[in-house]
């Protein structure tokens, strides 16, 4: 995969990923930065970044790093993922995420996200395994008897 190609991939980000205000700031196959602002729709009840919200945006920058190791035909989903929670990160911080690679192997990654707030200080540290598969278009499984 060409570099211009990996930065179209890192630059087209699924709607949820928009929904969540990520912003990738730069990405490579073996990092990628991004932030999001804390905002009041994505808080708990407490005032502060919902954890859901954390590990959507550690879940995005893990699979956007797979994608940039991907092969042609092959497509990744977590398989796993694990979250340390540290610390909060407040409405209207913005959390900045570096995701690096911890292995990547020809059937597994696992990629590493690290949190921090504004101040620098560790939020949250999440692990997670994506699976590298041959994807195939749904009709075409179907029809080779595939269970949908």
């Amino acid at each position: 995969m060409q570099d211009d190609e990996r930065q179209r991939l890192a630059a087209d980000q699924p709607a949820f990923a928009h929904f969540l205000g990520i912003r990738v700031m730069s990405a490579d196959p073996d990092e990628v930065v991004a932030e999001m602002t804390a905002t009041a729709e994505l808080s708990n009840r407490n005032g502060v970044l919902h954890g859901g919200a954390i590990m959507g945006f550690a879940d995005n920058l893990g699979g956007t790093a797979a994608t940039l190791n991907l092969g042609s035909g092959q497509a990744t989903t977590t398989l796993e993922s694990k979250t340390n929670f540290l610390r909060p990160i407040r409405i209207g911080d913005v959390a900045h995420g570096r995701c690096i690679a911890l292995h990547k192997g020809r059937t597994t990654m696992i990629w590493q996200t690290t949190i921090s707030r504004a101040d620098g200080k560790v939020a949250a540290i999440v692990t997670q395994t994506q699976m590298v598969m041959e994807w195939h278009d749904a009709g075409a499984t179907r029809s080779q008897g595939a269970v949908t």
